[in-house]
C-alpha cells in the first residue's frame, strides 16, 4: 500500500475466520497484511495484490458493516483482499473528514473546504505512498510533503495525528488556531514537527517543493554509487487553483521541467473555486496543457472520491517516470437527477469537491468558516457517524496507519545500515556526506575567508563578495546557488563547480534561474529546509528584491538560512536610472523580523557579513553590495566586529566624549571618514561608526550600545544613499539624516551622488551646521 512501503515481507498471522458474503467462515490458512505498492514500481492491480490477515479483517468487520450497510450487496466478495482494502480506505477517509469537521466546529474558525475535498489524497499519501518515520521526523531519506495550499492545513494535521506524530495529538486538533497551539491557521515548520516548510501565501509551496526536489537530485548525483544508493526520496506537493494563478508557481514549474526533476510530484486540487467564487470568473486556461507545454508528465485522475485506486495508479506512474516531474490533476464526478421528470441521470464533470459532505459542497462558501449544527448533523448521517463523539477515531484507523509508519521505521534502519557500509566502502564521500548531514560546516571554515590589506586594488563590494564566495566554496561542500540571469553582474558564480543540470551535471553547484527572482527565492527556501546540509545563496539586484519579498519573509518565518546577495545597492549604480536604483528596498528588508540585513563598507566587512550569515544556519541574511568601487580595507573597519552589527571605526576623542558622531553604511562610510578627517583638522572631536547590520546592533547589551552611541552625544549625522526611514532611531531628534527621498536619477554614479548630497563636501557642510547649533 505504498510507493515506499508495500510489498514488504508479509507478516504471517494465523487466524480462524474471514469475511465471506457478509458472513464469517472458517479457514485455517495463514494470511498476512502486505503493502500494495512496490517502492518505485508499478501499481499491481490483480486480485492477488494484497494479502490481509483474518484478524485484521475481523477487527474491521463491525465497523464496515455499519458504515456501508446501505451500499453493499449480499453478494459482495469479502474474500477479495483488494476490495476489502478499498472499503477500509473509504472508512479511514470518512474518519479524516469528520475530524476536520470537528476541529473547525470546535475552533469556530479554519479552512475546511480544501481539507474535506482532498481527504482521499492526504490519506493515500500518508497511508500508501510516502516513506517517513514519525519517531524521527527528521530522518534524512524520508519523502517530503509540501502543502502549497496551506489553508488546507487541517488535512495535514489530521494525517500527522493518525500517522503517529507526537506533535499533533487530539488535544492539538481541539486547539486549532488557538494562541500557542501546534496547529496554527497555516502550516509552520518551526511549530509542528512533520511540517517541512511554512506555507500560506499561495504558490510558495510549489517553489519550495522544487527546491526540495533539486536538493535531492543534486545530493543523489554527488553521493549515490551503482552499488550504494544513499540518497533516494521523493517530493510531493498539493497545489490549489490559487497556486496555479500565482506567477511563482509558473516560474518554479518551468525550472522543474527544465531541470528534469522526475522525483517531484505536484497534485493539483482542481476544485474550480476561490474565495470570491468559481474560478470561471478569472480563469479559462487549461492548467494541464500549461504544465504539459512546460515539459511535465501530466496525468488526469477521474472521480477520486469514489475510486482511490486511480490515484494510486497515478502515483505509481509518477514513480516510474525517469525524465520529467509529474503533474496530477485530480477530478471528481457527481451524479445528480438533473431531469427527474424523465428519470434521466446526467453526469456532470466537476473538479475535486471543495467542502465534500457539506451543504456548501462544490462552492466557494466551503473555503473557510464553521458549519451550522443542522449541516453537521447531515454530514454525520451521510457517513453513518451519528452516534460518535466529537474527535472520535476508529481504533483500527490508528492500526491501519501504523502499517505505514512501521514500514518507515524499518526503512530508516535499513538506510542507516546502508550508510554505515557506504562509509567503509567510500570513506571520502562518506566523510563528506556525514559533514553535510550534520550541518555542513567544517570546523575552522571561517579561516578560508580572504583577508584584505590597504595595498589591495580597489573593487566594488560585489567583487569582494565574489572572492569570499569562491574561497568558501572550497571548504563548504554544501554551498550552492545562483543568480536570476545576473551572475556576471552580481559576481555570484562558483568557479570550477559546474552548473546544476540533468543529466549532464546534476552535481553542479551553480544554479541558473533565468529571469525568475520570485521562484529563485522560493526554491532557495526549499533547498535550505531540505536538511542535507546545503547552504543556498540567491543573487540579483537589490531593486528586484521586491519581486521576491514574500519568499524572503518566509525565509525568516521558517528559519531558512538562505543568503541573499543583492548587488547594485543604491543610487550609486548610476546610469540605469531610477527604475533600477533602490531607495526604499533596504528599509523594507530591515523591517522583516529575524532577517539579517548587512550593508558592508569594504572587503573586511563583506567577509565579516559572510561569516555571520554562514554561521547562522536558521537565519536568512541579505548582503547588500555596491557596484561602485571602494577600498578593500578602510582604516578601522573589522570583519570580526560585524557580528556586533555596529562598532566604532575611528575616534579622536581620547577620554573625552566626541562632539559629533557620523554613522554610515556601505560605500558611504568612506564619506564619513573623509568628513571626519576634515573636521579633525579643524580641531573637532569626531567619532565614526559603522552600522553594518541594524538588527545585530539592536540585540547588543545596552552597555555596548551606549558605548558606541552615547546618549549624551546628541549631535549625530547618518549617511546612507537610500531611504531615511528608520535612521531617526540612531541619530535622535536633534541629529541629521542624509538620505534619498526620491526615486534617484540616471547619470554617472558620481554625478548622481553629487545631486543627492553624497559627497564629502556636503556631509562636512551638514556636520558643521549641526556643530554650530
Amino acid at each position: 500500500m505504498a510507493i515506499s512501503l508495500l510489498l514488504t515481507k508479509p507478516s504471517s498471522i494465523p487466524t480462524k475466520q474471514i469475511f465471506s458474503n457478509n458472513k464469517l467462515y472458517h479457514k485455517n490458512d495463514t494470511v498476512s497484511v502486505t503493502p500494495i505498492l512496490k517502492p518505485c514500481s508499478s501499481l499491481r492491480t490483480d486480485k492477488n495484490d494484497i494479502t490481509i490477515s483474518n484478524n485484521h479483517k475481523l477487527s474491521w468487520q463491525k465497523e464496515l458493516e455499519q458504515a456501508f450497510k446501505d451500499q453493499l450487496s449480499d453478494h459482495y466478495d469479502y474474500t477479495n483482499d483488494n476490495s476489502f482494502q478499498e472499503l477500509v480506505d473509504k472508512r479511514c477517509v470518512d474518519n479524516i473528514r469528520m475530524l476536520i469537521v470537528d476541529a473547525v466546529q470546535n475552533a469556530k474558525a479554519g479552512h475546511p473546504g480544501m481539507a474535506l475535498g482532498m481527504a482521499e489524497v492526504g490519506y493515500v499519501l500518508y497511508r500508501h505512498a510516502m516513506k517517513y518515520n514519525p519517531r524521527n521526523h527528521k530522518w534524512f531519506n524520508r519523502d517530503r510533503f509540501v502543502l502549497s495550499a496551506g489553508h488546507g492545513c487541517l488535512l495535514q494535521y489530521v494525517c500527522l495525528h493518525l500517522a503517529g506524530f507526537q506533535s499533533v495529538q487530539l488535544e492539538d486538533l481541539k486547539r486549532l488556531c488557538k494562541m500557542g497551539s501546534r496547529t496554527p491557521g497555516h502550516p509552520e515548520n518551526v511549530v509542528t514537527e512533520g511540517i517541512e516548510v511554512t506555507t500560506g501565501p499561495l504558490g510558495q509551496g510549489v517553489a519550495n517543493a522544487v527546491g526540495l526536489a533539486l536538493a535531492e537530485a543534486h545530493l543523489a548525483a554527488r553521493f549515490n554509487k551503482p552499488d550504494a544508493v544513499v540518497v533516494d526520496h521523493r517530493t510531493y506537493c498539493i497545489m490549489s487553483d490559487g497556486c496555479a494563478m500565482e506567477g511563482i508557481s509558473h516560474e518554479a514549474a518551468a525550472l522543474a521541467a527544465h531541470w528534469k526533476l522526475n522525483k517531484l510530484t505536484l497534485i493539483y486540487d482542481d476544485n474550480h473555486n476561490t474565495i470570491d467564487g468559481p474560478t470561471s470568473l478569472v480563469l479559462s486556461e487549461d492548467i494541464s496543457a500549461r504544465f504539459k507545454s512546460l515539459g511535465w508528465n501530466t496525468i488526469m485522475v477521474e472521480n477520486i472520491h469514489d475510486n482511490l485506486s486511480s490515484f494510486k495508479e497515478a502515483l505509481m506512474a509518477a514513480a516510474n517516470e525517469t525524465k520529467k516531474p509529474t503533474f496530477i490533476r485530480v477530478r471528481a464526478f457527481i451524479y445528480c437527477a438533473h431531469r427527474p421528470q424523465i428519470c434521466c441521470f446526467v453526469k456532470f464533470e466537476v473538479k475535486t469537491l471543495i467542502g465534500k459532505l457539506s451543504a456548501k459542497e462544490g462552492t466557494s462558501k466551503a473555503h473557510h468558516g464553521a458549519f451550522d449544527e443542522d449541516e453537521v448533523k447531515k454530514m454525520r448521517e451521510r457517513v453513518n457517524w451519528v452516534d460518535r463523539d466529537q474527535f472520535h477515531v476508529i481504533p483500527m484507523v490508528y492500526r491501519e496507519m501504523q502499517i505505514q509508519t512501521d514500514h518507515g521505521e524499518r526503512l530508516e534502519k535499513e538506510w542507516c545500515s546502508k550508510v554505515y557500509n557506504y562509509r567503509s566502502k567510500y570513506p571520502h564521500e562518506g566523510a563528506e556526506l556525514d559533514l553535510l548531514l550534520n550541518g555542513g560546516l567544517l570546523p575552522g571554515w571561517e579561516n578560508a575567508l580572504p583577508k584584505w590589506s590597504t595595498s589591495d586594488p580597489l573593487d566594488a563590494t560585489r567583487g569582494y563578495s565574489e572572492k569570499c564566495l569562491n574561497q568558501l566554496a572550497k571548504v563548504l561542500p554544501g554551498l550552492i546557488g545562483g543568480s536570476a540571469d545576473l551572475a556576471s553582474s552580481n559576481k555570484a558564480y562558483l568557479l570550477g563547480y559546474h552548473d546544476f543540470s540533468q543529466p549532464d551535471s546534476p552535481w553542479g553547484r551553480n544554479i541558473r534561474y533565468g529571469v525568475r527572482e520570485h521562484a529563485m527565492a522560493g526554491i532557495s527556501n526549499g533547498v535550505a529546509l531540505h536538511g542535507g546540509g546545503l547552504i543556498p545563496f540567491a543573487a540579483t539586484f537589490l531593486i528586484f528584491s521586491d519581486y521576491m519579498k514574500n519568499s524572503i519573509r518566509l525565509s525568516a518565518l521558517s528559519h531558512a538560512g538562505v543568503i541573499y546577495i543583492l548587488t547594485h545597492d543604491s543610487i550609486g549604480l548610476g546610469e540605469d536610472g531610477p527604475t533600477h536604483q533602490p531607495v526604499e528596498q533596504l528599509a523594507g528588508l530591515r523591517a522583516v523580523p529575524r532577517l539579517l540585513a548587512f550593508r558592508p563598507a569594504d572587503g573586511n566587512e563583506t567577509a565579516g557579513s559572510y561569516r555571520v550569515a554562514i554561521a547562522n544556519r536558521d537565519v536568512p541574511s541579505v548582503i547588500a553590495l555596491s557596484r561602485q568601487k571602494i577600498a578593500a580595507n578602510l582604516e578601522g573597519t573589522s570583519a570580526d566586529e560585524v557580528e556586533r552589527g555596529g562598532y566604532i571605526v575611528s575616534d579622536n576623542s581620547s577620554e573625552n566624549k566626541p562632539e559629533i558622531i557620523l554613522i554610515g553604511t556601505g560605500t558611504e562610510l568612506s564619506l564619513c571618514e573623509g568628513t571626519a578627517k576634515t573636521l579633525r583638522q579643524e580641531g573637532r572631536r569626531v567619532r565614526v561608526v559603522s552600522l553594518v547590520c541594524w538588527r545585530l546592533f539592536d540585540r547588543q547589551p545596552a552597555e555596548y550600545k551606549e558605548k558606541v552611541l552615547p546618549s549624551r552625544v546628541v549631535k549625530r549625522v547618518s549617511v546612507e544613499a537610500g531611504s531615511s526611514v528608520g535612521w531617526r532611531e540612531y541619530v535622535g531628534v536633534e541629529g541629521k539624516v542624509i538620505g534619498v527621498e526620491e526615486f534617484g536619477a540616471s547619470g554617472a554614479y558620481l554625478d548622481t551622488f553629487k545631486k543627492y548630497g553624497f559627497t564629502i563636501d556636503n556631509v562636512t557642510k551638514v556636520a558643521r551646521s549641526l556643530l554650530s547649533e
